[in-house]
């Protein structure tokens, strides 16, 4: 099976939807890539490069936007009413406010203010999260803030593999779905089956599996989270990690069935405590598994605190396996 970075991942499932369903189409800032501009048109595909070679193959149903998010998602909320199926792209999940009420009093709200009669298969995706020395208003995750918000979904990918099928799987919904790419996980590898594949909504991966505590995280805490548990393995400590991969749905059952197996839960997430998926998941564990937990439950995520510039204060700023292995082993004392 061939090896793919994440940002290929994404962009052959966008091909590959594309190619599979005619009402498939992708909007947003520089999507087409030096669009009016000197250059190829189309060869950079966004700031990230995610959607290159789309505005080549398919010039009109690739639309280059102005800087404007709450048009973007306006028109892609628009053309889902009337059967088209959108993949708007913001480019960081920070510039969600400038759309949000399109996503929540729009979206979100179609299905049920609409009496179940109206559809909206919308993709929405955005670069999330640290890492990139990229200050306070170009670093937030903002997907546990949009989980709270019911009617739609939320994904986040940690790995190549799981990117291009929960991708699949979203263009096919026929909900709303906003899907958060962890922003230094795109040169991120792993083997990718080259046909098309869908992994379903709410169904949990358990990366790692053990006894001793479960370990909860999310995006790019995946990964950390796994280096912290394989070098514990040589101390005899084993741990269950479960990526949800999506934060809603949530996949509650596999996280109380591992927590009532293990009686110890950590849970990691980058973002700050305050109302997040940390605090989320404590609570679920805290009302419909207390009884099963023989030890305090340990949350480690950023400070509640804006994300700093300097890349020596964002590396202390953000989680990673250090934290996470005193957190396990605090568990375990």
């Amino acid at each position: 099976m061939p090896e793919k970075t994440m940002r290929d991942a994404i962009n052959e499932a966008l091909h590959q939807a594309m190619e599979q369903d005619e009402s498939v189409f992708v909007i947003g800032e520089d999507v087409a890539g030096c669009n009016g501009s000197a250059g190829d048109v189309g060869s950079v595909g966004g700031v990230f490069g995610v959607t290159t070679g789309i505005y080549n193959r398919w010039p009109d149903r690739c639309v280059d936007t102005p800087i404007s998010e709450s048009a973007i998602v306006g028109a892609a909320a628009g053309a889902a009413l009337v059967g088209m199926r959108p993949v708007a792209e913001i480019m960081f999940a920070d510039f969600i406010g400038v759309c949000m009420d399109q996503i929540v009093n729009q979206m979100a709200k179609f299905r049920y203010m609409f009496g179940g009669k109206s559809r909206c298969p919308a993709v929405i995706r955005f670069s999330a999260g640290g890492g990139f020395s990229a200050a306070g208003q170009h670093s937030q995750a903002m997907y546990q803030v949009m989980t709270s918000f019911p009617g739609l979904k939320v994904v986040v990918p940690s790995n190549a593999y799981d990117a291009k099928g929960l991708l699949l799987t979203a263009i096919q919904d026929d909900d709303p779905v906003l899907f958060f790419e962890p922003k230094v996980l795109y040169q991120e590898t792993a083997e990718v089956p080259d046909e098309m594949y869908t992994i379903p909504f709410g169904q949990a991966n358990f990366v790692r599996e053990g006894d001793d505590v479960t370990v909860v995280a999310f995006g790019q805490m995946v990964p950390k989270a796994a280096a912290a548990i394989d070098a514990l393995a040589a101390e005899g400590i084993s741990c269950d990690l479960i990526d949800p991969r999506t934060t809603s749905p949530l996949d509650e059952n596999a996280i109380l069935e591992s927590v009532q197996a293990t009686g110890r839960l950590v849970v990691v997430d980058e973002a700050p405590p305050r109302c997040g998926l940390t605090a989320d998941i404590a609570g679920l564990a805290a009302d419909r598994a207390f009884s099963s937990l023989t030890a305090p439950i340990k949350q480690v995520c950023a400070p509640h605190s804006p994300t700093p510039f300097s890349p020596e204060l964002e590396a202390a700023y953000l989680p990673d396996a250090d934290k996470i292995t005193a957190a396990i082993k605090a568990t375990l004392a």
